[in-house]
């Protein structure tokens, strides 16, 4: 055998990480449109049930430490952000970044409810609308989070949908009229469409388009959070 020298790259672009659930076909797709180029990606996936049920979001806390861990081990990851609205809700942003530290050493962690409320911070969002696309006893727990960071949900509208794979294939139109039903009911700063794996980004600049309020989805929010704790200029959420 032929043994040949080799440098070692000083400097790698930053990276970022990801948890995505197992059953979630549209997060890793979206956060690639969302992050710039000069951002490396990188996945974990974390077992997930295929019934969204307060008790199937609050098993995935025991998984979500060795999904981190599962990372590769050279990287230096300069957030980590773990794909899940309700699992986050559910689970409390505490115990996620906890769970999450425990498995990869990373300075920051976020998800969707933490950046939704940093979001609405920068923004000065206080009355949001949400829609969703899960049963009410998942619902609540969001409303409920939101509430406490004193961000009123004052407009709420479901598909009282469980099962992942149908959420995953909710058709853009549906997600549109439904998300200007929920805008029309009552007036609001903006409109939050939960849930990672909706198929929303394509449609964001339609909806608002039509209701003149500014929209913001899971995978928006999260990517927007996770460049900016890894100190990356993010123009993403520009309004």
């Amino acid at each position: 055998m032929l043994t040949l020298p080799f440098e070692i790259t000083p400097e790698r672009p930053t990276q970022l990480g990801l948890i995505v659930l197992q059953a979630d076909e549209t997060i890793e797709a979206d956060m690639r449109r969302l992050l710039p180029d000069t951002v490396e990606l990188l996945a974990s996936r974390v077992p997930s049930g295929t019934h969204v049920t307060p008790e199937s979001l609050a098993a995935m806390e025991a998984e979500l430490q060795r999904a981190a861990s599962l990372f590769p081990a050279g990287a230096k990851l300069a957030a980590v952000g773990y794909g899940c609205t309700s699992g986050s809700a559910t689970i409390g942003a505490t115990r996620v970044t906890d769970a999450v530290k425990a498995g990869i050493p990373t300075p920051h962690v976020t998800e969707p409810v933490s950046a939704l409320i940093a979001t609405c911070r920068a923004k000065g969002i206080k009355r949001l609308g949400l829609l969703s696309p899960y049963i009410a006893s998942v619902s609540e727990r969001l409303i409920d989070v939101l509430k406490d960071a004193d961000i009123e949900v004052c407009a709420f509208g479901s598909f009282d949908e469980a099962e992942e794979w149908r959420v995953v294939r909710i058709a853009p139109a549906s997600i549109k009229a439904a998300a200007i039903a929920v805008h029309d009911q009552v007036q609001m700063d903006a409109l939050f469409i939960s849930c990672t794996n909706l198929r929303t980004l394509d449609i964001i600049g339609k909806i608002e388009a039509q209701i003149g309020c500014p929209v913001l989805t899971s995978n928006q929010v999260l990517a927007w959070d996770m460049l900016r704790l890894a100190g990356q200029a993010s123009p993403i959420i520009a309004k």
